[in-house]
């Protein structure tokens, strides 16, 4: 047994031996080996491949981007459209192993202190704040959802006064939009991009309008700063520096001119309020420059707060083509003009034409029997312009179409404008372009092409950006002149047709005398229009709103300066006819354009004075309005005049119709191609309730001319526009 027991403590002590040589071998080995390695890199400088001097450098340099300033919108004037504002937002820090650089804590100690100082700022009651300060899971920093974003600097420097260890802000770039509602879709808007990590540093990068179309030069180039810096990234002093500058972005100086915007913005926020329409779009033009004044369109937004931009994502007087109706019919008399093919005196037959298996009509269904061509475009005669384009030929009027520039883009310096197209494959199609159908524009095609007009015969570009400054050196980097689009007619045919459209408002059966303002007669040139809205299911659509009407204006008319061109699609409460409805921008922003521009005649020439005419014979009281450039219509089968409308010393302007009621039986008079507000004086002064329906100018009426009115109910006239 002894034996045993000292066999087996031999054995036990010769493995702890055996264990101890091979363990120190082992050490022996690996200590071999790193005495290798260790020599190795000491005389490679090099461990796997990876250069240590090059990693330790690495490891102790510090980048840090330099970041470019965006550059600021101006009006033509100077005035601020956009520019940079920082917004801040404020997260907490949880990780107690946090420290400053001089060690002092530098993470939220006090939970339920700084849970009660927040809630004096952000919008979260003391028991959120406190749920996110106890987040369960384990992080080093936690945010406060939306209500900890967008803060201002004056709520940032509140917190940061109250000295909350661990509370810290980031800055998030931002755009500020000082006018709000100010050409919102021209000038657009910018988004903040995404960061890719949290080192990242966040920029904004234009998504519309000239925010988009100049993004490059808005945004300028970012710099680098490289630096030494120790183990807790504190900069090593007397460490060479080594920096890229940033470089600021330009200013951009838009033609838009302030003090026009925001009134036109006030004139159109009214009528959209009003009456509704789907769309209403507007623009000023300098008509010697190209240069845009003011543009607006409805619905838009408030870039402030972004409210409406749902319902308002594009510029629709770029982006979006429609056909623009009887405003056409500017090119068409120009083209037959300029080509010899048009003859003032010459007579056609109104109402309708058939054109192969169309029948195209006049918007007065019934036409004003045979007339002048003459007539044809103050009338808006859709049958007139079909036989301009048949004198001219298809073949003329597709290349005068051309050289008006229609199909082609303006080159506005603003995203994404469209070409618009002509339809000319049928006769029919042809025949259709002369007033505005089958013919696709944008809003700026048809001011260049009317700016021929303004110009004798010279078309004008429009542009929108004036100049681009460099902020630093306040160098003009880009600089934009008046440029020319083309000679598509001859200065004596702009003056014809410049006369044409003043006696559009100056004519007795011209579709524009709304338009006319008083003190500036022979000062405005304008041409109506109503286009025909295509309905996706082919055809076009019908019902009495179901229109873009439209006026195009040249002010003044004897030395032009501004063309103002307003459109109005589908009016949901049509209370007014479509020309009343946009007379309430037009007139006002005319009459303000004007007043810079003419000086008022007195109104003893602007306006006429309505004499006495009761008890006057119904010749002598006709004679007398007729000799007064007035329009007599008399009510009636008697033979002397017991009331009148205008009544005696009111002043009108020329043209106007005054209405003269006899003793005798009251009858019905011829109300065709009567206005709204026409009847409505017929109405006032017959004491008779008379019914309209649909709006524009009287195409029917349900009692017959000479038929009876007193006793009678449910008189009706109907109306359509042009």
């Amino acid at each position: 047994m002894n034996n045993n027991h000292k066999k087996n403590n031999l054995r036990a002590k010769s493995s702890r031996t055996l264990f101890a040589k091979v363990l120190v071998a082992a050490f022996a080995l690996i200590f071999v080996i790193f005495i290798f390695q260790f020599a190795k890199i000491a005389m490679t400088g090099q461990a796997k491949g990876q250069n240590l001097s090059y990693r330790t450098k690495f490891k102790y340099t510090q980048k840090n981007p330099l970041i470019a300033q965006r550059g600021n919108i101006f009006d033509a004037n100077g005035d601020m459209v956009a520019s940079n504002a920082g917004e801040f937002s404020i997260y907490a820090i949880l990780d107690k192993q946090n420290r400053t650089k001089t060690g002092k804590i530098d993470y939220v100690k006090d939970k339920e202190k700084t849970a009660e100082v927040l809630s004096k700022y952000l919008a979260l009651d003391k028991e959120t704040i406190l749920k996110y300060l106890n987040s369960k899971k384990k992080a080093f920093q936690v945010e406060f959802g939306s209500a900890g974003k967008k803060l201002s600097l004056h709520t940032k420097e509140e917190i940061s006064a109250e000295k909350l260890p661990g509370i810290k802000f980031f800055k998030t770039p931002s755009r500020s939009y000082p006018n709000g509602i100010f050409a919102s879709n021209l000038v657009g808007i910018t988004k903040v991009e995404n960061k890719k990590d949290a080192t990242d540093i966040q920029k904004i990068s234009g998504i519309m309008g000239i925010e988009k179309e100049f993004d490059n030069q808005l945004a300028g180039k970012d710099g680098i700063k490289i630096s030494k810096v120790d183990t807790s990234g504190n900069e090593l002093p007397e460490t060479k520096v080594v920096q890229k500058q940033s470089k600021d972005g330009d200013d951009v100086y838009l033609t838009i001119d302030s003090k026009i915007q925001d009134y036109l913005e006030i004139l159109m926020s009214d009528v959209q309020s009003k009456y509704q329409p789907r769309e209403l779009k507007a623009v000023v033009m300098d008509s010697k420059t190209g240069a845009i004044r003011a543009m607006s369109q409805r619905p838009t937004f408030n870039p402030s707060n972004l409210s409406g931009l749902s319902d308002s994502w594009k510029n629709t007087l770029v982006e979006d083509q429609y056909e623009p109706g009887s405003v056409m019919k500017i090119m068409t008399l120009s083209a037959a003009i300029d080509s010899g093919n048009y003859n003032p005196n010459g007579y056609y037959q109104s109402g309708s034409v058939k054109v192969d298996d169309r029948t195209i009509s006049d918007w007065n269904k019934t036409g004003w029997g045979s007339i002048p061509l003459s007539q044809a475009f103050p009338r808006s005669s859709n049958v007139g312009m079909v036989k301009l384009e048949q004198a001219m030929g298809s073949d003329v009027w597709l290349d005068y179409l051309k050289k008006f520039k229609m199909g082609e883009k303006t080159g506005i310096t603003l995203p994404n404008e469209t070409n618009g197209a002509i339809s000319f494959e049928h006769r029919s199609d042809q025949a259709m372009t002369s007033f505005g159908q089958s013919i696709n524009v944008n809003t700026l095609q048809m001011l260049q092409a009317t700016s021929a007009i303004a110009n004798g015969g010279k078309m004008i570009k429009p542009y929108i950006v004036d100049k681009v400054v460099n902020p630093n050196t306040e160098e003009v980097v880009e600089k934009t002149k008046t440029q020319s689009a083309g000679t598509p007619i001859k200065k004596e045919t702009a003056d014809q047709v410049m006369d044409a459209m003043k006696q559009v408002v100056s004519a007795d059966y011209g579709t524009g005398r709304v338009y006319a303002i008083p003190g500036y007669e022979n000062n405005i040139a304008v041409k109506t229009g109503t286009a025909q809205i295509a309905s996706p299911n082919g055809g076009y659509l019908t019902g009495s709103s179901n229109y873009i009407y439209s006026v195009m204006g040249i002010l003044p008319a004897n030395n032009p300066r501004y063309i103002v061109y307003i459109t109005i699609k589908q009016p949901q409460r049509m209370t007014q006819s479509a020309e009343k409805i946009l007379s309430e921008i037009f007139n006002p922003l005319a009459q303000r354009l004007l007043q810079s521009t003419v000086k008022q005649a007195p109104s003893s020439i602007s306006q006429i004075e309505v004499g006495d005419l009761i008890g006057e014979s119904v010749e002598e009281a006709k004679q007398k309005v007729t000799k007064l450039g007035l329009t007599p219509c008399v009510i009636g089968t008697g033979s002397k005049i017991v009331q009148q409308l205008p009544k005696s010393k009111a002043k009108i302007l020329s043209g106007q119709k005054v209405l003269l009621l006899t003793n005798g039986a009251m009858t019905m008079p011829d109300v065709s191609n009567w206005s709204q507000s026409d009847i409505l004086k017929l109405s006032e002064v017959t004491g008779i309730k008379i019914k309209t329906k649909g709006s524009g100018y009287v195409t029917s009426q349900n009692l017959k001319p000479g038929e009876i009115m007193s006793g009678k109910k449910n008189i009706e006239v109907t109306l359509a526009g042009r």
